[in-house]
């Protein structure tokens, strides 16, 4: 069976050894130290892959699809995130003690909304104080930033085609 012409397996086998990292980081920490930069890893390849995607489309049509985007990327990651943080507070609930529930949904909340990462940096838990009340949802912060930056990156494309067609045209003037 032939791979579809948007397959990269050599990308594809990055974003394997980037899980992989990450994996064995929170399996064995000590073993590998600096496994979390998986996640940076991640992030690099799906900006690359993202990026290429959106200038594609905005080179050939002239436009992004912005709503046929986001669709996708709802359809994508929605699903898993809303069950995923729907079981997790069910369980949460019957596990934790209503002195935790406040803040649990706030990380609901957060987490729902893609900012997770911002509720972490500026909330009372953090991801790095292994030993304090660190957030059931403190995972979703790499999700949040991978959203936000859904966000970001199709405007910015958009308004870097529309200059580049904007100096084409003037200098056919």
């Amino acid at each position: 069976m032939s791979e579809p012409r948007n397959r990269r397996p050599d990308i594809q086998g990055l974003r394997a050894v980037a899980v992989l990292l990450v994996v064995v980081y929170h399996l064995m920490p000590d073993a590998l130290p600096g496994g979390f930069v998986g996640v940076d890893v991640f992030f690099v390849i799906s900006g690359y892959l993202i990026i290429g995607s959106l200038a594609r489309e905005a080179a050939t049509t002239g436009r992004i699809d912005l709503a046929a985007f986001y669709r996708r990327r709802i359809r994508r990651l929605m699903p898993a995130a809303t069950l995923v943080l729907s079981a997790t507070t069910l369980a949460a609930l019957l596990i934790l003690p209503t002195s935790r529930w406040t803040l649990l949904s706030k990380d609901v909340i957060a987490s729902g909304l893609q900012v997770q990462n911002w509720n972490l940096a500026f909330g009372s838990t953090s991801y790095e104080q292994a030993g304090g009340p660190v957030s059931i949802f403190q995972h979703f912060w790499s999700l949040a930033v991978e959203e936000q930056f859904y966000l970001v990156v199709p405007l910015f494309i958009l308004l870097v085609a529309r200059r580049i067609r904007g100096e084409a045209g003037a200098r056919r003037r």
